[in-house]
C-alpha cells in the first residue's frame, strides 16, 4: 500500500523490526523502550526473567531503570507505590505467591490513584505448590481496584504493556494497570513479534510524564498522602475511583485505536473468532484461546458455527460488548483456570451471567468448567470436548451439568500410595556417643565429640533420589549438620532448593516428619507446631516419650523474604532452630542476587557489562543481626571444616531444646550458579573462611567466640584465593575492576577485626 494511501487510511505506520521472542522477554523491551524510572522487584517464577532481562539490558546500557531489589514482593509494592507517589514512572513483574504477598498493598495504589504498570505472569496459587501457570492469582486481583489487561501472545504482552501506562497515565483514568499473561504458555514460549525499532516512537506514544498531579516530589509544594478517612468521605473517594474504572473501558478503546496507527495490530475489547454467526461459541482468557481457534475452523468444516470469545480487558468488565457478541448464541461454555470454592462457577461464569441476565431478549445457555490448573495442558481435543458439551446443551435446550471440573481424574483405592521407605525415628539416630554438658564456670557449653568416622553408623535423614544438581552442598551440609543432633527431628522446610528437589508428590526422600511452608513464614509457621506440641504433650493428649527437634530449614533468599518472621520467632525465643544453607543468590529461581550475594558478584540480576559490575551493594550478616535478637545461641558453619560444625550441632540441639531459639548459617556450594566446577566444593568453603569471608564463630548467651582464627591458624590466604574458584567472580581480578575489589577486601577485614573484637571483649 503507498504511502498516500495509507495517511488517507489514517494509518501512520512507524518502522518495524520482526524478532523470535517470548512474553517475558517483550514485557522487558517494552519497559527498557518506554525507560521507566523504578522498578523495585523480587524473583519468583515464572515472572522473574522479566527483571532479568531488564538488568542484562542495563549492564549494556540500553535503559535507564532504577531496579531495585526488594527483601520480598510486599517490599517490592511498597518500593513501587513510593516512587509512584514522587510522580515517577514505575514498573513491577510478579507471580502467585508474590503477588498474594504484595496484594495488601494494590488497593493502596488505587484508592489513591497513582499510575503504575505491573505484569502478572499468571501461575497457580499455593498450597500445594506449583509453579505453572493457571488463573488462580489474576482472579484475587479482580477486587484490587486496578486496571486488567490480558495478553494471549508474546506479541500482545509488548503492544500492551505499551498502551497500559497510556491508559494509566490518562487524565480521565489515574489509576494502576495490570497486564496478565499465562505463566510458561505466554511468558516462556517463544513467538514472532514485531517491536518498534526506535524507541522515540514508543516514547512519544506514550507521552510525557505528567507532573499535574499531587505528587510527592517538591517539597516547597507539600502534600498529604493516605489520611485516613470516614465512612463519608471514604464512600465519595470509592464512587470517584468507581468512575475512573469505567472511563477506563472508553479510554482503552481510544488508545487502542491510536496504537493500532502506528503498529497495525488491532485490539478490541473482545477478541471474536468466527462470533459473526455462531450458535456455539467458547469465552476464554488468554492462551487457551487461541487453541480453541484451531478448533472453530474445523468444526466449521463441518457444518457447525462456533466460534471463540476472548476479552483482552477484563477490568473493567466488558459487559456491553459481551452482550451484544452473545445476543445470537444459542450455547456458551467459559473455561476458566481457577475457581471460587463453592460459588458454583468461577468469577468470570457469574460475571458473564450477571452481563446477560440484563439483557431480557438473551436465551443463550451458559456452562462453566474449571480447566487448566496448575498448568495442566489445554489441548485443541479438549476445546472439542467443550463444544461438545456445549453442543449437546444447545440441543437439549438446557445446560448438561451448568458447573464443572474438566480434566480431573477419579481416585482408585486399590492404587492407594504405600511407602517405600520404612519410616525412621528415636534410637537410629541415637549414637549415644556425643556428650554435651554445661561448665558451671564459664557457663558455656562443653562438646565431647567421638571421632567423625564413629557416627556414620546414623542413617542420613534425607534419603537419596532427590533431584538436587551435581555438587550441591546443601545436603552434605545439612547432613553433617544432622550428624550432631541426636533422636527425631520435625523440620520445617521454606520454599527452596532444598524443598523443591526433595518433594515432588507423590515422591519424597525425607524419612522424618517434612512440613513446607513459603519463604516469608517458615520461622512463624514452626513456632506454632512447637508449641502446639509442647501444650498437647502438657496436656497428655500426646503421648512421646523423649522430645523431637525441630529445625527450620532456609536458604536461597528465605532469609530476606523470610527475616521478618524470623526476628519475630528469635524475639518470642521459641524452642527450635533456624538453620540457614547460604548459597549466596535465589538459586530455586535462576540464581537471582540475594541480600547474601557478596558485593561485585555476578547474578542474573547483577550481571556485568559496561554498565555495571555485578551487586552493588554488600552481603547482608545475617548472623550479627540474629544474634542481635538475644537468642542463647547462633553460629556459622561449613562443610570444609566437620567437626566444627557437628559439634555446634549438638550445641544447637541442647539450648533448642533448654533454653530457646537457636539460629545457625552454615556456607554451601552452588556450582551450577557460582560457575564453579564440582570438584572444588571443598576448596571453595576452605578459602571462603580462611579469606575471613566466612568466619567461624559462635554467640553462646551473648558472648562471641571465633572458633577458627586463620590468622593463629597461619592458613590466612587473600581473597582472590576464594575468588579464583568460581566464574561468577572472574570479572573482580581483572585490572580494570581493581576498586571494586579493595571494596570487598575493606568490607570483609573490617567485619573481621570488629568479630575479632568481640572475641576479645565479652561485653561487645
Amino acid at each position: 500500500m503507498a504511502m498516500a494511501e495509507k495517511e488517507l487510511k489514517g494509518i501512520n505506520q512507524a518502522e518495524q523490526l520482526t524478532t523470535f521472542e517470548s512474553g517475558n522477554e517483550m514485557a522487558a523491551m517494552a519497559a527498557a523502550q518506554i525507560n521507566y524510572h523504578i522498578m523495585g522487584y523480587f524473583p519468583i517464577t515464572p515472572s522473574t526473567e522479566v527483571a532479568q532481562y531488564l538488568d542484562q539490558m542495563k549492564a549494556r546500557g540500553e535503559h535507564n531503570i532504577k531496579l531495585i531489589p526488594a527483601d520480598g514482593e510486599h517490599g517490592s509494592a511498597g518500593i513501587c507505590y513510593g516512587a509512584a507517589a514522587t510522580g515517577a514512572r514505575v514498573f513491577n513483574a510478579t507471580s502467585a505467591n508474590g503477588f498474594m504477598y504484595m496484594l495488601e498493598q494494590l488497593p493502596v495504589q488505587a484508592g489513591t490513584r497513582f499510575p503504575m504498570v505491573m505484569n502478572l505472569v499468571t501461575r497457580a496459587v499455593s498450597g500445594p505448590l506449583d509453579i505453572r501457570g493457571d488463573h488462580s492469582d489474576l482472579y484475587y486481583a479482580l477486587n484490587t481496584g486496578w486496571v486488567i489487561l490480558t495478553a494471549r501472545t508474546p506479541q500482545a504482552v509488548y503492544d500492551m504493556n505499551i498502551m497500559a501506562l497510556k491508559i494509566a497515565e490518562h487524565a480521565k483514568v489515574r489509576l494502576p494497570v495490570m497486564v496478565a499473561y499465562d505463566g510458561f504458555f505466554t511468558s516462556h514460549q517463544k513467538r514472532k513479534v514485531h517491536y518498534f525499532k526506535e524507541r522515540e516512537v514508543v516514547q512519544q506514544f506514550v507521552g510525557e510524564c505528567p507532573t499535574d498531579y499531587n505528587f510527592a516530589r517538591d517539597p516547597k509544594a507539600p502534600v498529604t498522602i493516605g489520611a485516613h478517612m470516614n465512612g463519608e468521605d471514604l464512600m465519595n473517594n470509592h464512587f470517584q475511583q468507581s468512575e475512573a474504572m469505567y472511563a477506563a473501558g472508553d479510554i482503552f478503546k481510544e488508545i487502542a485505536d491510536e496504537y493500532a496507527n502506528i503498529s497495525g495490530r488491532d485490539y478490541p475489547v473482545l477478541d471474536l473468532y468466527g462470533m459473526e454467526d455462531a450458535d456455539v461459541a467458547l469465552f476464554l482468557l488468554n492462551s487457551a484461546a487461541e487453541t480453541a481457534k484451531d478448533v472453530v475452523d474445523q468444526l466449521r468444516r463441518r457444518g457447525i458455527k462456533a466460534g471463540v470469545i476472548s476479552p483482552n480487558i477484563i477490568r473493567p468488565f466488558p459487559a456491553k460488548e459481551i452482550r451484544e457478541a452473545l445476543k445470537n448464541v444459542k450455547a456458551l461454555l467459559i473455561g476458566e483456570r481457577a475457581d471460587s470454592y463453592g460459588g458454583n462457577g468461577p468469577n468470570l461464569t457469574h460475571e458473564v451471567k450477571s452481563a446477560l441476565q440484563d439483557d431480557k431478549n438473551n436465551k443463550t445457555i451458559v456452562l462453566s468448567r474449571v480447566f487448566g490448573l496448575g498448568g495442566k495442558d489445554f489441548y485443541a481435543d479438549d476445546a472439542e470436548l467443550f463444544f461438545k458439551d456445549a453442543i449437546e446443551s444447545m440441543e437439549l435446550g438446557y445446560a448438561i451439568k451448568p458447573f464443572d471440573y474438566f480434566g480431573h481424574i477419579p481416585g482408585d483405592q486399590e492404587k492407594i500410595l504405600k511407602p517405600v521407605i520404612t519410616p525412621q525415628h528415636g534410637d537410629v539416630y541415637k549414637s549415644g556417643l556425643i556428650h554435651v554438658n554445661k561448665d558451671p564456670e564459664t557457663n558455656k557449653l562443653k562438646v565431647k565429640l567421638p571421632p567423625i568416622r564413629s557416627l556414620t553408623s546414623k542413617p542420613k535423614r534425607i534419603a537419596s533420589g532427590h533431584g538436587a544438581c551435581p555438587g550441591c552442598g546443601i545436603f552434605t551440609g545439612l547432613e553433617l549438620f544432622f550428624k550432631g543432633i541426636e533422636g527425631d527431628v520435625v523440620v520445617l522446610y521454606q520454599t527452596g532448593c532444598a524443598y523443591v528437589t526433595t518433594t515432588a508428590y507423590p515422591y519424597s526422600s525425607h524419612k522424618q516428619t517434612m512440613i513446607h511452608n513459603l519463604f516469608q513464614n517458615g520461622a512463624a509457621t514452626l513456632s506454632g507446631t512447637v508449641e502446639a506440641f509442647l501444650e498437647l504433650k502438657e496436656r497428655g493428649e500426646i503421648n512421646v516419650s523423649d522430645d523431637a527437634t525441630f529445625v527450620m530449614v532456609t536458604g536461597d533468599g528465605g532469609m530476606d523474604i523470610g527475616m521478618g518472621s524470623a526476628i519475630g520467632t528469635a524475639l518470642r525465643n521459641h524452642n527450635l532452630i533456624m538453620l540457614e544453607y547460604d548459597n549466596e543468590g535465589y538459586m530455586n529461581t535462576g540464581s537471582q542476587m540475594s541480600y547474601s550475594t557478596p558485593k561485585g558478584h555476578m547474578t542474573s540480576t547483577s550481571n556485568v557489562g559496561k554498565a555495571q559490575k555485578g551487586k552493588s551493594f554488600h552481603h547482608k550478616d545475617t548472623a550479627q543481626i540474629m544474634a542481635a535478637t538475644n537468642i542463647p545461641y547462633v553460629f556459622t558453619g561449613a562443610e570444609a571444616f566437620p567437626q566444627d560444625l557437628i559439634k555446634k550441632a549438638a550445641k544447637a540441639q541442647w539450648y533448642a531444646q533448654n533454653v530457646g531459639t537457636v539460629y545457625g548459617k552454615i556456607l554451601i556450594t552452588c556450582p551450577l550458579n557460582w560457575k564453579s566446577e564440582d570438584r572444588y566444593g571443598e576448596k571453595i568453603l576452605e578459602a571462603a573462611v580462611n579469606a575471613c569471608f566466612f568466619p567461624l564463630y559462635e554467640v553462646e548467651e551473648g558472648i562471641t567466640t571465633i572458633t577458627y582464627n586463620p590468622d593463629e591458624k597461619k592458613k590466612r590466604v587473600p581473597l582472590m584465593e576464594w575468588l579464583k574458584y568460581m566464574g561468577k567472580t572472574k570479572h573482580l581480578l581483572k585490572e580494570e575492576n581493581r576498586e571494586l575489589l579493595s571494596e570487598l577486601e575493606e568490607e570483609i577485614e573490617y567485619r573481621w577485626q570488629r568479630l575479632l573484637a568481640k572475641n576479645n571483649h565479652p561485653f561487645l
